[in-house]
């Protein structure tokens, strides 16, 4: 058995209720697109500025947001080319909606991110109590990247796209 089916099928073992899994498909997407908008909004430092200043009209997409993509996604390259493409492509559009926020400046986005990472994780921890089940990632903190990828994985098997 490969790697990331193993951990698909161990992240989905205590992910059966209906409504718990239902939870999940609001709130571990939430929870990444607040993690991008937090690091979003932390200013680019001596680290990446330099590279923000090479970068032209691509220099917003460069920050700790996006480098923490970029390391995630070798992560999910490491399991599975498919999964790893439509985890790029829905970080594309999670960059994309922290862009449009960012210039449309009615809230922090540190402050948006919070906010939804705070809601999003009440409902994490209310569908596992209703599911009976502790969330995987208090067994290993690697669930917490596996979450995306099951859920991920749901669509390409849908649209009948091998993972």
């Amino acid at each position: 058995m490969r790697q990331i089916d193993a951990l698909l099928n161990e992240y989905g073992a205590s992910h059966q209720d209906p409504l718990n899994k239902r939870i999940h498909w609001i709130c571990v997407p939430s929870i990444y697109f607040s993690i991008v908008l937090m690091l979003w909004a932390i200013p680019p430092g001596p680290v990446l500025q330099p590279l923000r200043d090479m970068a032209g009209s691509a220099a917003p997409f460069i920050n700790w947001g996006s480098l923490l993509i970029a390391i995630t996604m070798l992560y999910y390259l490491r399991l599975s080319i498919g999964l790893f493409i439509g985890m790029i492509l829905f970080s594309a559009i999670c960059m994309s909606i922290a862009w449009w926020l960012e210039q449309a400046a009615f809230a922090p986005l540190w402050l948006i991110g919070l906010l939804v990472f705070a809601a999003a994780w009440v409902g994490q921890f209310y569908g596992h109590k209703v599911e009976g089940k502790k969330p995987s990632f208090l067994k290993d903190l690697q669930f917490l990247l596996v979450g995306p990828a099951w859920l991920m994985h749901f669509l390409f098997k849908k649209a009948g796209i091998p993972y």
